[in-house]
This record gives C-alpha cells, sequence and structure tokens, in this order.
C-alpha cells in the first residue's frame, strides 16, 4: 500500500511512485535472489534509529532512484522519510506474497 507523508511535493510523491514501481518489479521478477529480497525487507521493517544516518549503495535501490530522478547517484539515505527509499522497501514489501518471509 502507498504510503505518503502528508507534507510531501508533487514531485516527492512522484519518486516514491516511481521507486516503489521499481521494489514491487524487482521483488517480483524470479531473478531476484530471495536473499537479496530477504535483506530488503529488514531494511524496511527497521526504524530510522536502527538505520541510523547511513547511506544505501545497494545496487537495486540506487538503480531505482537513478532511473526515477535521471540523476547518476551513489547512495540512498536509509531513512523512513526519504521517499526513494521509502518507496522501494514499501513495494518490495508489497510486491511479493503474504505469505513470504513471515510477512
Amino acid at each position: 500500500m502507498r504510503n505518503y507523508d502528508d507534507d510531501w511535493t508533487d514531485s516527492q510523491r512522484a519518486l516514491y511512485d516511481e521507486c516503489y514501481q521499481a521494489g514491487s518489479d524487482w521483488a517480483q521478477d524470479p531473478e531476484t535472489p530471495s536473499d537479496d529480497v530477504q535483506y530488503v525487507i529488514n531494511l524496511a521493517e527497521g526504524d530510522d534509529d536502527s538505520l541510523g544516518d547511513s547511506e544505501l549503495d545497494y545496487p537495486p535501490l540506487v538503480d531505482a532512484v537513478t532511473e526515477a530522478t535521471g540523476e547518476n547517484i551513489t547512495s540512498v539515505p536509509a531513512s523512513h522519510d526519504d521517499p526513494a527509499f521509502r518507496g522501494f522497501v514499501d513495494g518490495v514489501r508489497d510486491g511479493i506474497a503474504d505469505d513470504t518471509f513471515g510477512l
């Protein structure tokens, strides 16, 4: 389920939507290793305190944001306040079956 912040701009919502779709597509791809999907699910389930102020250079996430923004980026803030991060991890979580990985 799409999960916007009330104060996000239209461009932040659009970034979320594009990253959400990329995450969902990636999770549903039969070529995607289940360990990789589990890693992203763990990120999705983590709270911002446990994630800290880290930046992720996880290739599927970076690729999704690069494609969505048209800018070449090397990392994404690991924060549920960031529309790209949240969109990707929400898309992965929603893109897999409910009984996968104990969800």
